[in-house]
């Protein structure tokens, strides 16, 4: 299939540029993908002169054409270009409209002007077509033309050469060898003719064309020949922009994505009649390109699936080799922007080429900060469980703290080395400073917990162990030396405590301030125990004081507990149950954890204590009286901080004491006088003679009647042995009033049954004793609770008593035979059972 040239009008009769048709022309001729290996041919010459028939037959164009038949008119109208089909490389033929032509107007040079300045901008190769026969004429056709290409030359400041082909149409006889030199001299005569500016007054013609001369045929007379020739011109045309080539001057070309844009700019500038400087305006052509390449592959890297998978993953953790999959990423495009706009100006496709890299970077960096951020929450919980592990296994910390670090920290940097991006220099420092304190704070955090744990065991379990027990059993004895032994204690507790702590804490390797504030607040906390606990005993002394009281008071010194008889001294009892209780008072009156004598007990003694103890209350009154050396709320050489209880307060607790103690006396003086009572049955001597006295005649009468002394008898006997069997002596000391109520209660049974005895003695026919009855389960348990009753039928005769006796809670009671035989009967039910 033979390739279309896809002939497109670029620029309209009346100077509009096409932009839409040269888009569509350079996208249908794939002109974007030729990079420079391109040229662009232009041909001006006068108004029919077969220019546009000599680029169909050289280039095999389709470029309308004259017809002849018609006559002579214009046929080409602005300017077309086509792509000339089989020509290597990549090659624009550009057909321009005619000079000279009589539809615009012999004055109307403007638009030749403006094309034929467009066609040098953009072209490589400018053909030139010209007649013969005007070589060497003063007024040939081609001389406008030349001074037309000349002058807008000087307005170019191209920095390149521009190959001028002249191509001679329907040569005659006269050689080429002569008409060449001729065509040559014209050349130069028209260059010297036209005005230059100053800076180009004396450039050479060569410094800006290279000239070529060709002639052929006529087409119209030798139609094969001009073929011939035509095809032979058309060979110099392949490769022509290799070096010795027709366009081998390749400075200043612009690339071939940028040729649309770039003739857009030129024709733009050259309309509005401004000068055409085209290393300006290829600068400003790669720079637009460039940004345009630029932005358009930024968006691309937007868009990238391979970069959003990449985003969305770090968004949720770290991410293995992410930084050699964003430089993947980046050097990707950054490529593809440097195969785009390698042909454009080098300077300024680099400047673009950075600020794409740094636009890029910046558009990246968000997911590279997620990254190192997840690197550095990676290496800290790292570090957190490396120190748990290290401790958990017995570490030192300090030394745990060291490894685990420098372990941690060269995991980051592996993991900032995995993310490092090639096309930044990023310094990862800032983060690695906040890994670093991240981690000190979090083993300051640890240490600090670790301490105040140690602190806690010492303090709490060991010395409040330690200390509470046996300093509140010293305070509460209230010894001479209970302050002493309570120092004792202190220091041996803390040195062990203090000894232990330094070895626990040594791992940690604190520095010596740290460490013996350590050890001085361990010292403190010690000593607190002993005084919180010295000030809780010292709240509760009444409770003590009178607890000492009542022991010393109602125990005797084996500890068995006093019976008030005769023989007890309560008042010397009394006095020291008090003075032992003061001795209390005055070792709770103050802390004495130093070394330093004190005068309170003294004193206490003496203002409280003047070795008489009273019983009744207004003596009471009287001792607790106000007392000058105690009007003070302070104690000589004792500091007010140690100081327990006041001598104020001393002086009030003695009084409530006395106050609530005196009942306990009063109690047992009372016991001692009962006592005394029940164990002194005769009466007085003077009561024993006046009962002799007055009854004399009576004893008189009882000598001397046997009868009234057998009767005496009996009733003694009688008396005798109720008093022993109903235990009288006991039941009076529970009290008078009681003792005759049990007495009553039980005199009846027990004198029935002690007739019933002696009436079965004196018929010589005894009742059958009553078993004993078995004793159960549950009567066992009543019997551990109850305490068995005295049993005294054995201090009685047999003759003269024979009932049973059983006890109760109110004493001795008799049983008859039949409630005897009730019980028997009883017992023998429950047995089976």
């Amino acid at each position: 299939m033979e390739e279309d040239s896809c002939a497109t009008q670029l620029i309209y009769g009346d100077g509009e540029f096409n932009s839409s048709g040269l888009d569509r022309f350079v996208k249908e001729v794939k002109l974007a993908e030729c990079g420079l290996s391109y040229a662009v041919v232009a041909i001006m010459g006068p108004q029919s002169s077969g220019k546009s028939t000599l680029l169909n037959h050289l280039f095999h164009t389709k470029f309308r054409e004259m017809d002849a038949y018609s006559g002579r008119s214009q046929t080409t109208k602005g300017i077309w270009i086509a792509k000339c089909v089989g020509i290597e490389p990549c090659t624009i033929a550009m057909d321009l409209e005619g000079t000279d032509g009589r539809e615009r107007g012999e004055d109307d040079t403007t638009f030749e002007k403006q094309s034929a300045l467009f066609a040098l901008a953009v072209s490589d190769i400018v053909l030139i077509n010209m007649w013969c026969h005007d070589i060497g004429r003063e007024q040939a056709a081609n001389k406008p033309l030349l001074k037309t290409v000349f002058q807008v030359m000087m307005r170019l400041f191209s920095p390149r050469k521009t190959t001028l082909l002249f191509v001679i149409r329907d040569k005659t006889k006269t050689p080429f060898e002569y008409l060449e030199p001729v065509l040559r001299e014209d050349i130069q005569k028209i260059w010297d003719g036209v005005p230059k500016p100053q800076a180009h007054k004396s450039t050479p013609f060569s410094d800006f064309f290279s000239v070529e001369v060709v002639a052929l045929s006529s087409y119209e007379e030798k139609e094969e020949k001009f073929k011939e020739e035509v095809a032979q011109l058309r060979q110099r045309f392949f490769h022509s922009i290799s070096p010795g080539g027709l366009s081998g001057d390749r400075r200043g070309v612009v690339p071939a994505t940028g040729f649309s844009f770039s003739a857009r700019q030129i024709w733009k500038v050259i309309k509005e009649n401004k000068d055409l400087d085209l290393p300006a305006h290829k600068v400003m052509v790669a720079t637009v390109r460039c940004e345009e390449i630029a932005n358009r592959k930024f968006n691309q890297l937007v868009y990238d699936e391979d970069w959003l998978a990449l985003e969305e993953a770090v968004q949720t953790g770290p991410v293995q080799g992410f930084g050699k999959r964003l430089s993947s990423i980046l050097g990707t495009y950054l490529s593809e922007y440097d195969m785009e706009a390698i042909y454009f100006d080098e300077g300024v496709g680099n400047s673009k080429r950075q600020l794409l890299e740094s636009k890029a970077l910046d558009f990246v960096y968000p997911a590279y900060t997620t990254m190192m951020g997840h690197q550095r929450s990676k290496a800290l919980e790292d570090f957190k469980v490396r120190l748990e592990q290290s401790l958990n296994k017995g570490g030192e910390f300090a030394s745990s703290v060291r490894t685990s670090t420098q372990s941690s920290m060269l995991e980051f940097d592996k993991g900032c080395a995995d993310a490092a991006i090639q096309q930044a220099d990023w310094d990862a420092s800032r983060v690695r400073e906040k890994l670093k304190r991240d981690i000190d704070a979090h083993a300051s955090s640890v240490r600090s917990a670790k301490l105040s744990e140690l602190n806690i065991n010492y303090e709490v379990k060991q010395l409040s162990a330690s200390l509470t027990g046996p300093v509140e059993a010293l305070l509460e004895t209230g010894g001479k030396d209970t302050w002493t032994s309570t120092r004792k204690l202190l220091n041996h507790e803390t040195e062990v405590a203090v000894s232990e702590f330094s070895a626990a804490v040594a791992g940690f390797e604190l520095d010596k301030d740290t460490s013996t504030k350590m050890m001085q607040n361990l010292r403190d906390y010690a000593r607190n125990v002993v005084e919180k606990k010295a000030r809780e005993e010292a709240a509760n002394i009444m409770i003590h004081m009178k607890d000492r009281f009542s022991t010393v008071f109602n125990y005797d010194s084996d500890s068995m507990p006093r019976v008030w008889t005769e023989k007890e001294d309560i008042r010397s009892i009394t006095k020291g149950a008090r003075s032992a209780s003061l001795k209390l008072l005055s070792v709770m009156a103050a802390i004495r954890l130093e070394e330093k004598s004190d005068n309170i007990e003294k004193l206490l003694f003496s203002s409280l204590m003047d070795g008489t103890v009273t019983v009744s209350s207004s003596q009471d009154r009287r001792t607790a009286a106000s007392t000058y050396p105690l009007a003070s709320s302070t104690w000589e050489e004792v500091s007010s901080k140690d100081t327990l209880i006041t001598p104020v307060q001393c002086k009030s607790l003695w009084r409530q004491f006395k106050a609530e103690t005196e009942y306990s006396v009063t109690q047992a003086i009372s016991a001692q006088e009962a006592y005394k009572q029940s164990n002194n049955w005769w009466p007085p001597l003077w009561a024993i003679m006046a009962m002799f006295v007055l009854g004399f005649n009576e004893l008189i009468i009882l000598i001397k009647n046997p009868l009234y002394l057998m009767v005496l008898f009996v009733a003694f006997l009688i008396s005798t042995a109720l008093w022993v069997q109903m235990d009288i002596a006991r039941e009076f000391q529970h009290g008078i009033l009681s003792g005759i109520l049990s007495i009553a209660s039980r005199f009846l049974p027990i004198v029935m049954d002690l007739l019933r005895k002696l009436a079965e003695k004196a018929q010589d026919n005894p009742a059958p004793e009553a078993p004993r009855r078995p004793v159960s389960v549950a009567h066992q348990s009543h019997r551990n609770e109850t305490p068995l009753p005295n049993t005294i039928s054995n201090s009685i005769p047999e003759s003269s008593v024979s009932s049973n006796i059983s006890s109760s809670d109110g004493g001795v009671e008799y049983s008859s035979p039949p409630l005897r035989q009730r019980r028997q009967t009883n017992v023998q039910e429950v047995e089976p059972s």
